[in-house]
């Protein structure tokens, strides 16, 4: 007899114990016979997988909405360190999403980890960071998961799934409060109307009073504003199809940026030495963004197969301001807005679970309008130490008696316009087959293949207007010569330029029960290339003086001294060639094993990986620090081991752990004679990744005012991580202590946590621009108290 989707919903609610309002997570705590696999509690709908996480030939983690709660997972960033070999540095803002594993990562421009939210991609890791209110698990893939998901996934993938309306029931309420003006809270109704229709809709509101400030005028720096909202509805109209809607939407107004100034990096006195260990900006920083996201899942089972198709939406529109050197002075800024629209399918048929060969055959494809308007303004002190000595400084070398020449620029301040068009198309075909049993039973072969074409192309249109005042003056003149001259710089064109990958995938696998396995894997994955919209401010700037020379020589006064004057050629300057950055792509090699022991009272989960990765792609300031650019940087490899433990010690007590070691290295990275880094340290890898956790249940008689009271504490660490290719800054191995204690009744829980209790001093983040180091600090001390309630 088929089984419908009816019947998998039916059972599902039947083992997530919701025929009664009782909390899923209180459920996980009263089960105290085995380590709860979670997948083996919430039934997950995935287009692509038959199997479960530990089922399958990968290194994973799953966390649970309540093992979120319980290390304070808020957002993407803090999963950071409970995961093996997972580093998101906590910095900047939410447009900064740098996500590395294994590894590679990437700090701007196209990531090297995907993001799934109920089965729909986020193509732009702008929107990475979002709220997670309403989150009922997160699953982390490790290594190249380009067979199956294509670009942009080859350090792996992480998916993240909302509750269900039909497996949860009733209304949320979540208040918290915690030191440095944080408060919270949340709003989310879940109804399931009929057996066929059911909905959940949800509102958010957040408040960051900020944890750093600023030194110019002692205001908080990072303080922030969020607000948003969430509907999902699930509808089946018949026994074989669901359809299953999402949309929410979130706005948040974040300050910015907290990069205190750490010292000159280069060998010259030290002429800031009151302002190092503080941040001072004299310009307003911040990020604003508004986000909507869209999807359709579509499910229909046939006999034989099941058929999905998944379409998705993402608007994105956002708006930074940066004071650019990061200091007190007025030297420049910049502006960037971004509209983004994306829209995404992928129809998906693949086997029934259960047969011997299992298979899954995709097509895929999206389409990304961008437009970025990205302005870089000179202010005033910008405008003479970086424009006008420069310009002065070569008309200076003339012989003692001859004119004196020189140059005022009169457009203050000084604007430089970007305004870019980056649209993208991608389209891929897949097939995956596993063929079970071979030879004996267990034994089972996998092996995929994946054609991707990515189209990019750059339309681009900047422009800097600058009025300036020349002026020539000698003994033989009677008066000097002052006239009002104009030069313009500008490039505008059209780049465009494509790609075509092919991603296989080999494993063999032999699992000697459901809970049981060892593998090996063989797989390839990329990252796409792209445009480097923020070198235009360095091309406008090396044109400049060309141009101001052109325009004083074709004066029809000042002509007559030009041959006095330097020429000062304009740079023969491909646009495609300073812009245009390579995809890059590696090759992984991994054994691993999952296993249950004890009568499912303790799982380990192993490791061992090798991944060769080719024109690596590296986040560097400009030469100018006019903005971040990406660069290949040749090769790398990388080595290591993951290792996690979930244990269930007795009826109430439990413990959990990981450990990640990663030894990454550039092979082949020679920018100069000068500049080999030839056997450093990939920036931003953690050499170790460290998490030990506990929780213990305190059962209380009958008649007490709570039914238990539960302990979590946990303790995770990362280090050494160098910040840049020369290995010159680096942060050594730190941790965080972290605890919560929860008084619990019925559908209500109160609960008090911290954060950092040991108040670890550390850096979340270091970079280096124009001969100065800059580093935000990791977030100190912080209690707080949640309560929650269900009705």
């Amino acid at each position: 007899m088929k089984r419908t989707i009816l019947a998998s919903l039916a059972a599902a609610v039947t083992t997530t114990v919701f025929a009664a309002p009782t909390d899923t997570d209180n459920a996980l705590v009263k089960d105290t016979t085995k380590v709860i696999d979670i997948e083996e509690v919430v039934v997950i709908a995935t287009p692509k997988e038959n199997n479960r996480l530990r089922q399958q030939a990968i290194s994973s983690t799953s966390l649970s909405q309540n093992e979120m709660r319980n290390n304070s997972v808020t957002s993407v960033k803090a999963l950071s360190g409970l995961v093996p070999n997972l580093f998101i540095p906590d910095y900047g803002s939410k447009l900064t999403t740098s996500v590395y594993v294994r590894g590679i990562g990437s700090r701007i421009n196209t990531p090297a980890v995907g993001l799934y939210v109920d089965n729909i991609p986020f193509i732009d890791k702008s929107a990475f960071d979002f709220n997670y209110s309403d989150i009922e698990r997160i699953d982390v893939m490790r290594g190249p998961q380009g067979t199956l998901y294509g670009r942009n996934t080859m350090g792996g993938l992480i998916r993240v799934f909302t509750k269900s309306p039909f497996t949860y029931q009733g209304t949320d309420i979540r208040l918290s409060a915690a030191t440095y003006n944080d408060y919270k809270a949340s709003l989310t109704h879940y109804h399931r109307i009929s057996s066929q229709f059911a909905f959940s809709t949800g509102f958010f509101y957040e408040h960051k009073g900020g944890f750093f400030k600023n030194n110019f005028n002692n205001k908080r720096i990072d303080t922030d504003d969020e607000f948003g909202g969430r509907f999902r509805a699930i509808y089946l109209p018949s026994e074989n199809l669901k359809l299953d809607f999402t949309l929410n939407y979130e706005y948040t107004n974040q300050g910015g940026y907290p990069y205190e100034y750490t010292g000159r990096t280069d060998d010259k006195t030290e002429d800031r030495g009151e302002y190092i260990g503080k941040i001072s900006y004299n310009r307003e920083c911040g990020y604003k963004r508004n986000l909507l996201n869209g999807g359709l899942n579509l499910e229909h089972q046939a006999d034989n197969f099941i058929l999905s198709s998944v379409t998705g939406f993402q608007y994105l529109y956002d708006q930074m301001n940066l004071d650019q050197d990061f200091t007190e002075a007025d030297i420049y800024t910049i502006m960037q807005k971004q509209n983004s629209k994306t829209i995404s399918e992928e129809l998906v048929l693949k086997s029934k679970p259960g047969n011997r060969w299992q298979w899954t055959t995709g097509v895929s494809g999206f389409y990304q309008w961008l437009k970025t308007d990205g302005p870089v303004t000179f202010q005033e002190a910008g405008i003479q130490s970086l424009i006008e000595d420069n310009i002065n400084a070569g008309l200076s070398h003339l012989p003692a008696g001859a004119p004196t020449l020189a140059a005022k620029i009169t457009t203050r301040p000084l604007p430089v316009s970007g305004v870019f068009d980056t649209p993208i198309l991608n389209g891929a075909i897949y097939h995956q087959s596993t063929i079970n049993d071979v030879l004996v039973e267990g034994l089972s072969v996998t092996a995929g293949l994946r054609l991707d074409y990515e189209k990019l192309k750059l339309d681009y249109n900047s422009v800097c207007d600058m009025n300036f005042d020349f002026s020539v003056s000698a003994p033989f003149l009677p008066t000097a010569i002052v006239r009002q001259l104009n030069a313009k710089t500008q490039f505008i064109g059209k780049e465009s330029t494509d790609y075509l990958q092919l991603l296989p995938k080999f494993t063999i696998q032999y699992a000697w029960n459901s809970k049981n396995n060892v593998y090996a894997t063989v797989s390839k994955g990329y990252r796409s290339g792209g445009y480097n919209i923020q070198m235009f401010s360095d091309l406008i700037q090396n044109n400049m003086r060309s141009d101001m020379m052109n325009a004083i020589k074709q004066d029809e006064v000042l002509g007559k001294f030009a041959g006095m004057m330097p020429d000062v050629p304009a740079s023969d300057v491909n646009v495609s060639d300073a812009t245009l950055y390579k995809p890059e792509y590696s090759w992984n090699y991994e054994v691993g094993s999952h296993t249950t022991w004890f009568d499912d009272r303790l799982q380990a989960d192993v490791a061992l990986f090798y991944m060769d990765t080719h024109d690596q792609q590296i986040s560097r300031f400009a030469e100018s620090g006019l903005g971040r650019i990406t660069v290949n940087a040749g090769k790398s490899r990388s080595l290591g081991a993951e290792a996690s433990l979930r244990a269930q010690v007795t009826d109430a007590f439990s413990l959990n752990g990981s450990y990640g070691y990663t030894y990454a290295t550039f092979t082949d990275y020679v920018v100069s004679d000068e500049e080999n880094y030839n056997g450093n340290y990939v920036p931003f890898v953690p050499k170790h990744t460290f998490n030990a956790g506990a929780q213990y249940v305190f059962g209380l008689r009958n008649g007490a005012i709570f039914d238990n009271i539960t302990v979590n504490a946990n303790y995770k660490a990362a280090g050494r991580i160098y910040w840049t290719e020369q290995n010159n800054a680096s942060q050594a191995l730190y941790g965080t202590l972290n605890g919560r204690v929860s008084f619990n009744k019925g559908n209500g829980q109160l609960a008090f946590w911290i954060n950092n209790a040991l108040n670890t001093d550390y850096q979340a983040f270091y970079f280096e621009t124009m001969n100065r180091g800059f580093a935000q600090k990791g977030r100190p001390l912080q209690v707080g108290v949640d309560i929650r309630c269900r009705f």
